[in-house]
């Protein structure tokens, strides 16, 4: 059920994140649990309400609506941000940055499936979903969201492990994505390249704290430096 397709979505310290959309047949499915799961749920409660005459007719509508409205609202703001069906398929729902799904989006994708129904069937959804790469469905483009494979979220350069160290003074957007990428491609560099590379950012790397007593410890290498930096600015701090 999984395709090649990939999306990569920049985090705000300039980390590259790797998204798998979720297509048709895997949604398809998570779609249909989720049916059967809230099929049962109401067979269940009308069985109980039918017996409380008025009133029960009532309370049915209530919970024909919280089933059908809220039920997927209020899991996918949950942790995991995911259906019951969802999780079974290994789904999750994202912003378009991988960030998790806010309020907002939640509620504007699930209230634009009356849209994605139409004409019949979830026909102008599907449509959509078979003519994008994102396989997204309307409301999905107007919400910013995205429905991908719920794999452990990968960093697509991964940093080196590194206790985090701030720079020396504030960087720059592009000074900051350079150490990042640096850092992202050390499991491929010598330790001798990396220091020569390194070097060339020294204005910017954390000075080398003095041992107890004021006496200097031996000199921390610029790559060690450069890789602490970079776990900072990766938000290990």
């Amino acid at each position: 059920m999984k395709l090649d397709t990939t999306l990569h979505a920049e985090t705000p310290e300039g980390i590259d994140i790797v998204l798998r959309p979720a297509g048709v047949p895997a949604r398809a499915l998570a779609f249909a649990l989720d049916f059967l799961i809230r099929g049962v749920a109401y067979v269940a409660a009308a069985t109980v309400l039918s017996r409380l005459s008025g009133v029960g007719i009532g309370l049915m509508l209530v919970v024909y609506f919280v089933l059908e409205w809220l039920y997927p609202i209020v899991f996918e703001l949950m942790p995991g941000s995911a259906t019951p069906g969802k999780r079974v398929l290994h789904l999750q729902v994202v912003m378009d940055t991988g960030l998790p799904v806010t309020p907002a989006a939640s509620v504007t994708r699930n209230l634009l499936r009356a849209v994605d129904f139409l004409p019949f069937g979830f026909g102008a959804g599907l449509l959509a979903m078979l003519l994008r790469s994102d396989f997204k469905r309307l409301g999905d483009i107007v919400a910013g969201t995205l429905v991908v494979h719920a794999e452990p979220v990968r960093v697509a350069n991964a940093l080196p492990e590194a206790r985090p160290m701030a720079p020396r003074k504030p960087l720059t957007r592009a000074q900051q994505v350079a150490i990042l990428e640096l850092a992202g491609r050390a499991a491929r560099l010598t330790s001798e390249r990396i220091d020569e590379l390194a070097a060339l950012a020294e204005p910017v790397l954390p000075p080398v704290d003095l041992a107890p007593g004021g006496t200097a410890p031996p000199p921390l290498r610029p790559g060690p430096r450069l890789l602490a930096v970079a776990q900072w600015l990766a938000g290990q701090r």
